[in-house]
């Protein structure tokens, strides 16, 4: 057994390197993979003519704090950029045109700078802003962790391995109202479910009267929950565009807003 020890330490430091270290594992940045969920929304017929819907807020309304042992943290539990993916997942379903609120005071701004020029070109002229005919409203309105927690685990003779796994839930609301009526046309309540999983094998043994051996290795895999969160609004928008389909608000064909008989031309 003693000349088995000196092979252990050796293995159990070359092991290391197979870890990551600190500014040695530089990665670069890369765009965000497309999810399931948009790559079946993209495939799906489109509007003649994408609908213009005004995201002023859609916002973290759960009020959470991350939790941490010992320490006072005001660091929040979810993301709170809802609105920048809500805006993003509109564009890429080709289905909405998205206009700009949540900016808005900027975009005036900026307009108020180019109007108040003394000298003006050609062409500089502000056309009007662009209406919405849709204003989409909701949030995140729970985050519940530990709904789910269990594990497995074995060890005999100071030898033991162990999973461990962790559930946590994620529900966002997202409601279309027509901006003409006011009315709620339609509202959706999507549900995303945050894994946390963590699996560990060790060695824990005497190998004389006043030597010890031991060793320890394993990993932890955690979802980032923003982009749960970004999956939750994929699929409320996804749902959205199928109940409008079917409750004939609007078509793949003519791309049009029904309310009480009337069609609202959304070009």
């Amino acid at each position: 057994m003693k000349k088995i020890l000196p092979f252990i330490g050796i293995l159990c430091l070359s092991g290391c390197s197979l870890f990551p270290k600190p500014m040695l594992n530089v990665t670069p940045a890369e765009l965000n993979t497309v999810s399931d969920t948009m790559k079946a929304l993209q495939v799906k017929p489109r509007p003649k003519y994408p609908i213009p819907v005004a995201v002023y807020s859609f916002r973290d309304q759960t009020g959470q704090y991350k939790p941490q042992q010992n320490v006072s943290s005001f660091s929040t539990a979810v993301t709170q950029g809802a609105t920048s993916m809500l805006v993003q997942t509109l564009l890429d379903s080709k289905w909405f045109l998205p206009v700009e609120r949540e900016g808005l005071q900027n975009l005036l701004t900026e307009r108020k700078i180019i109007k108040k020029q003394t000298i003006k070109p050609k062409g500089s002229d502000v056309p009007h802003l662009t209406d919405a005919r849709l204003l989409l409203e909701g949030g995140i309105i729970s985050y519940e962790t530990n709904t789910s927690t269990g594990g497995v685990g074995i060890e005999y003779y100071g030898i033991g391995a162990s999973e461990l796994y962790r559930e946590d839930q994620i529900t966002i609301y997202l409601r279309a109202v027509d901006v003409h009526t006011g009315k709620v046309m339609m509202s959706v309540s999507t549900t995303k479910r945050v894994y946390s999983q963590e699996m560990r094998a060790g060695l824990f043994r005497y190998t004389s009267l006043n030597r010890l051996a031991e060793a320890e290795i394993g990993y932890t895999t955690n979802e980032p929950v923003q982009f749960c969160v970004l999956q939750a609004i994929e699929l409320a928008v996804s749902e959205l565009i199928e109940q409008g389909t079917e409750l004939g608000y609007w078509s793949p064909t003519n791309s049009v807003i029904k309310e009480n008989h009337q069609e609202i031309t959304a070009s």
